[in-house]
């Protein structure tokens, strides 16, 4: 029933819900972490195809403001921060405030036109990260999804605030997070095993989120994850449960514990997924992780699982899963027949992910 729901859709259907230019714009996108932002600093982005610069004011908020200087439309991220809150632009000095107004003209009689204004939006710190709003719609903060788990936490149970950029639909990233069982493949050895193909998988919705989980009771702990357990059991029970929040985010739970025992007294981590569509064919992806029940003392083995942990997921995001997914890009971009994809038990997840999407863009475009 499932399958006939979802893989007798011609190319063009599959090609708008993966590689379109639709996005939910009313809703709170990632636009760097809070340590890339430094005092001075300029940082551009390019978020759904809008050129976006971002600075500290002076009173250490955030602004962000379009990219595009209203005159010349010189960019605005390769001028400068003058008087603590304006950037200048570096082709001929007009000065823009956090608002977007040009608030300064050095030139003839020094009149401001009407028309000398860019766009701004709306930007709040939360979670160790700068949250841009993209809509027109107000700006709720309280429509920040959930990532307390990443404040007030000792450093040295959390990784490395790190992102790197994938070269395809951020939807196809989305599927790749949900699709829990491609760990046993793609990350042999270091998220996954063998004994972990058979897992049970789950689905459940809680309001707009979709929740996948999936669960192991018999397992030889993952490379990963036998580091955290000094001598650890040689069969373990292995729990991992992916959520998804709408728009682009998502908040892994993944551990392992005792046969038998209940999750909590295990150890892993929870692993943080923010994507921002960059366009319609690449993803800003910010990743980090934050270690619970965890069992090691010494600093100096902390320090280094620290280290390893950033080090491993970065290798495993940038080196096993974004070849995969750019090369899905490419295959469904050039598909020069009807594609008609096969669709499996463990594709629930993104299945009912999509729809929940795909509502919350229709909704928006009405």
């Amino acid at each position: 029933m499932m399958k006939s729901a979802e893989s007798k859709q011609p190319t063009s259907r599959l090609r708008q819900e993966l590689i379109d230019g639709s996005y939910v714009r009313n809703a709170w996108y990632v636009a760097a972490w809070s340590d890339g932002l430094l005092d001075g600093q300029l940082v551009a982005r390019t978020i759904m195809n809008e050129p976006i610069v971002l600075y500290r004011k002076a009173d250490g908020g955030v602004a962000a403001i379009e990219d595009r200087c209203a005159h010349r439309f010189a960019p605005l991220s390769i001028g400068k921060i003058v008087g603590g809150d304006r950037i200048q632009c570096p082709y001929h000095g007009l000065e823009f405030d956090g608002s977007g107004a040009c608030v300064h003209n050095p030139h003839g009689t020094k009149n401001i036109p009407t028309k000398a204004r860019v766009k701004s939006y709306p930007a709040v710190e939360k979670h160790k990260a700068i949250w841009v709003w993209m809509g027109d719609g107000p700006a709720e903060s309280g429509k920040i999804p959930d990532f307390g788990v990443l404040d007030n936490v000792p450093e040295l149970h959390t990784t490395k605030r790190d992102s790197i950029v994938i070269r395809a639909n951020y939807q196809l990233v989305i599927d790749n997070l949900l699709d829990l069982s491609h760990t046993s493949y793609l990350h042999e050895g270091i998220l996954g095993n063998q004994d972990t193909v058979d897992s049970e998988i789950t689905v459940e919705q809680d309001g707009d989120d979709v929740v996948v989980s999936r669960h192991a009771a018999n397992a030889a702990p993952p490379g990963m994850f036998a580091q955290f357990w000094p001598d650890y059991p040689p069969r373990v029970e292995k729990f991992t449960q992916m959520r998804w929040m709408a728009p682009s985010t998502l908040r892994l739970v993944t551990g392992i514990c005792k046969m038998g025992a209940p999750t909590d007294t295990g150890t892993g981590y929870h692993a943080i997924h923010l994507l921002t569509p960059e366009n319609e064919r690449s993803t800003h992806y910010f990743f980090t992780a934050v270690r619970f029940g965890v069992m090691t003392t010494d600093e100096t083995l902390n320090r280094d699982l620290q280290k390893k942990i950033a080090d491993m997921r970065r290798f495993a995001f940038e080196e096993q899963d974004a070849p995969v997914i750019e090369a899905q890009q490419r295959i469904i971009e050039t598909a020069d027949k009807p594609l008609d994809p096969v669709v499996l038990a463990i594709d629930v997840g993104p299945v009912r992910y999509k729809r929940i999407l795909g509502k919350m863009r229709e909704a928006e475009q009405r």
